[in-house]
């Protein structure tokens, strides 16, 4: 069974013994990608060229009987950005082609950007993606079409996707469009009820802090109860870095799948990394689950090779062993706390004050989300309960070091060690 110690870290894998591997006659192999949106710099690529975008990557992702990608973006050719708390993205219709090209066969939407553009143009991508039959999940066009699973059949097992997000800028599906919420409650509930109609559950969630090494407290807690519901593995996204990889209760965890066609303009070495995540698995269960390593570069995405591949695996093992001990979980908090300090919290109100002062709408709904958004509300619950105990000042010097590492690093930095 799957558990942190069993895993090689020198090859990014973990599998089953041979008798649970041939155990059944049937298996498949499903990959799961992080975030893919057609802008900045691969916007021109995604359209023009989209094959090439994948760079070595293309011949791996088309080796699995299922692929699962983050769709952050709507795709139409109409609609008006919304005001929201964060950036508005959005591609044409005809950037379609980024996912077609591989071709991707499952797109997670329930993200903070899938409704930038409002309602209709939503619809559009909800069109778009059905007319080129690739299956949708984690939003919809109503609260029960948002928080539906989806349930398809591969090599004759049968594989639920159940996707959700933190519902940033009030998009949870309400009586209306939007996204599959943060409902733990109910989310386990269909965990539940799927169990007895599946053979394998993935849950894939979108949310976090964005840019750290470790998830924070409440995300570790969700995940967990979606392990303890029933789910087969769970992955997450959204914080656009590579974050750690957990087996608890022998249910393999990745936190954070980093960014993926997800083009940054920066040389923060962190952001233009990731991994996808490999399975094999049967009718019975989870036969082996492997780390695919890549980087971002200019002109699209490479597979990592030594010596960059082992550095890699190297501190994805250092921010992933903290992860099976409560007290560390809460400790790497607490160095991510301390970086952002008393500082940080000044800049970002005043940042937002001035945005209310010259664009009112935007300042409100970047004020409305620090208030009614998880990530944002246990942000600054926590920071500013720190300051009141004291404690600000005093995080473990590993987690205080990793989080800098995580920020600051630079690529081709060769005084940044992790």
């Amino acid at each position: 069974m799957p558990t942190i110690s069993s895993f090689n870290w020198k090859q990014g894998s973990w599998t089953a013994g041979t008798k649970a591997r041939h155990s059944k006659k049937n298996t498949a192999t499903v990959c799961i990608a992080g975030d893919l949106a057609p802008i900045r710099a691969f916007k021109n690529i995604m359209v023009t060229d989209p094959t090439s975008l994948y760079g070595d990557l293309l011949p791996v992702l088309r080796t699995f009987d299922l692929s699962v990608v983050n769709l952050e973006s709507p795709l139409s050719d109409r609609g008006t950005p919304v005001f929201k708390s964060g950036s508005v993205f959005k591609g044409e219709s005809c950037y379609v082609k980024a996912l077609t090209a591989v071709p991707f066969d499952i797109a997670t939407l329930a993200n903070n950007h899938v409704l930038d553009y409002g309602i209709e143009a939503f619809k559009d991508t909800l069109d778009v993606l059905d007319r080129n039959n690739i299956k949708r999940t984690g939003a919809g066009m109503s609260e029960k079409g948002a928080f539906a699973p989806l349930v398809t059949d591969v090599n004759g097992i049968r594989i639920a996707i159940v996707n959700f997000s933190e519902g940033e800028d009030l998009t949870s599906a309400k009586e209306g469009p939007g996204v599959m919420g943060w409902d733990l409650g109910r989310i386990e509930d269909t965990i539940k009820s799927l169990r007895q109609e599946t053979d394998i559950i993935i849950v894939v969630s979108h949310c976090g802090i964005e840019y750290i090494p470790f998830p924070p407290p409440y995300v570790v807690k969700a995940f967990k109860k979606m392990a303890d519901a029933g789910a087969d593995v769970v992955i997450g996204h959204h914080p656009h870095v590579p974050q750690g990889i957990q087996f608890y209760n022998q249910v393999p965890i990745c936190y954070s799948l980093g960014n993926f066609a997800f083009y940054q303009e920066t040389d923060l070495m962190y952001r233009k990394l990731g991994y996808l995540v490999g399975l094999e698995l049967n009718k019975d269960r989870l036969l082996s689950l492997k780390l695919i390593p890549y980087k971002i570069c200019d002109h699209g995405l490479s597979l990592l090779k030594n010596p960059e591949l082992k550095s890699f695996l190297d501190i994805l093992k250092k921010i992933s062993l903290p992860l099976d001990d409560n007290k560390k979980i809460y400790e790497a908090w607490h160095g991510f706390l301390h970086y952002y300090g008393v500082k940080g919290f000044f800049n970002e109100i005043s940042m937002i004050m001035e945005k209310m002062k010259i664009e009112p709408e935007k300042g409100a709904a970047m004020f409305r989300n620090r208030l009614t958004t998880l990530q944002h509300l246990h942000h600054w619950k926590d920071f500013l309960t720190h300051m009141v105990d004291g404690k600000l000042e005093t995080p473990p010097r590993w987690s205080k070091a990793l989080v800098e590492l995580w920020l600051t690093c630079k690529i081709d930095d060769p005084g940044c060690k992790g």
